[in-house]
């Protein structure tokens, strides 16, 4: 059970939260922060019923993470791989080119939007009610990021073709059972909070509709309540229930097409957005609907999170970074002990060794890993190494990910760089040699 926050931090949270419920001005809103496996603390505000965190509320594209647990559950059961063109799954579409991975990452060039009625506020029907055309292929594939909910209505179809049985069956079995998010629906199951238009200038509200929208369910029909969405959190966070594989929601988190070294920025990955806010990596999801606004994320290094959900079309300023960083602040996360531990190399491999005049150096990582990089201080390129079956390491992140790396004794071979243990060492295979009258004024 998590451990609830001391009394001051619990009064942060809640003035953060009513500032952005009055300053918002959202019919209701819940929020909460989560660690060490669930709710620490949570606040409703406005017109909110007790126990606020069993009020469903509408999640909006959080939905598309879902989707995207049930698409990579496939994957990782060999019944397709993120390389298949979506023709081999859902055959007769005008993006039948594009790739499952590409789908999932926004960057198939989807068009944004289904065609017909604005889906997310008229009911919806089949994918073949849709009559897709040429015209919803708005870019050419892996070209740029482009938010795409016909993507996900299309991954949705994909999950039903493949498991015979509709997309929210799936999700229901396979997804939210296993992880007890047993209030999570695809339609609205009281308490519920009824969705609001809060007019610009005005302080009055208009209801907004609610309905099922077919084939782009996938994309963010799911409602749930604050505690389920709180134990998603904690799926986020690592404990995945047997739904996931540690190692597949790991690289959910990578973001597509971003450097992640550089500061501020935001990215999508496997159906998670990633962001870098105040130099800290947030995965998880926001979610609109008309009528509601839905977010969750977490920090995975912090092993922290936040969720809020509001019944109102739009106008909150982004709340859950703050809950965050109120909570690193007030109450920071206490660090197991350093240990030592057995390098995974000999010590006479790790030390620094030189691409071209360039000194770099190689060390060793908890868990049995590698990093090599510049010398600190420096700037340069830097990846983490993990070791293969067949004696060699492969790059996990930064410029050398996925490429290989060799250790000899005089030298280090990474994807065609020599590394070598004297800047241009002659004894060494440099490609081009080296200058047989060696260094001179």
């Amino acid at each position: 059970m998590p451990v609830a926050v001391l009394p001051s931090t619990a009064r942060l949270l809640l003035a953060r939260t009513a500032r952005a419920q009055r300053d918002g001005r959202a019919p209701s809103l819940v929020a909460g922060v989560v660690r060490e496996g669930g709710l620490a603390w949570s606040a409703g505000r406005g017109d909110v019923p007790e126990p606020h965190a069993d009020v469903q509320y509408r999640l909006g594209s959080i939905s598309k993470t879902v989707t995207a647990v049930a698409v990579l559950r496939l994957r990782d059961e060999g019944r397709l791989h993120l390389d298949d063109p979506l023709d081999r799954h859902v055959p007769g579409t005008p993006l039948g080119d594009r790739t499952v991975g590409q789908l999932l990452a926004h960057v198939a060039g989807a068009a944004a939007e289904s065609p017909g009625g604005w889906w997310e506020r008229t009911p919806g029907g089949s994918l073949a009610d849709l009559a897709l055309s040429e015209e919803h292929v708005v870019l050419g594939a892996a070209r740029r990021f482009h938010y795409s909910n016909l993507g996900f209505g299309l991954l949705g179809e994909l999950v039903a073709r493949l498991r015979g049985r509709p997309w929210a069956d799936v999700v229901r079995t396979e997804v939210l059972a296993p992880l007890g998010m047993t209030r999570t629906t695809p339609r609205p199951v009281a308490p519920a909070a009824e969705g609001r238009a809060v007019h610009p200038w005005a302080d009055v509200v208009l209801p907004e509709p609610e309905h099922d929208a077919g084939v782009m369910a996938a994309a963010g029909q799911l409602w749930a309540t604050l505690a389920d969405l709180a134990r998603f959190a904690v799926f986020l966070l690592g404990d995945t229930g047997g739904v996931l594989a540690p190692a597949t929601l790991a690289e959910m988190t990578v973001p597509a097409g971003v450097d992640p070294s550089v500061p501020g920025w935001s990215a999508y990955g496997l159906g998670l957005q990633v962001l870098r806010v105040d130099g800290r990596t947030l995965v998880g999801h926001g979610g609109s609907m008309p009528g509601f606004l839905a977010g969750v994320f977490v920090d995975r290094d912090e092993r922290t999170g936040a969720v809020s959900l509001a019944n109102t079309t739009s106008g909150l300023d982004p709340l859950l970074p703050g809950l965050l960083a109120d909570l690193r602040a007030a109450e920071p996360l206490v660090v197991e002990p350093w240990t030592p531990s057995p390098p995974p190399v000999p010590l006479e491999c790790l030390g620094v060794w030189f691409w071209g005049p360039a000194p770099h150096v190689l060390r060793a990582l908890p868990g049995g890993l590698l990093h090599l990089g510049p010398l600190p201080g420096r700037a340069g390129r830097a990846s983490r190494f993990t070791p293969r079956d067949d004696g060699t390491w492969v790059g996990l992140d930064g410029y050398s990910a996925g490429e290989p790396l060799r250790i000899a004794d005089d030298h280090l071979d990474l994807g065609t760089f020599v590394f070598t243990r004297t800047p241009y060492d002659p004894e060494a295979p440099v490609p081009g040699g080296v200058d047989e009258r060696g260094w001179r004024p």
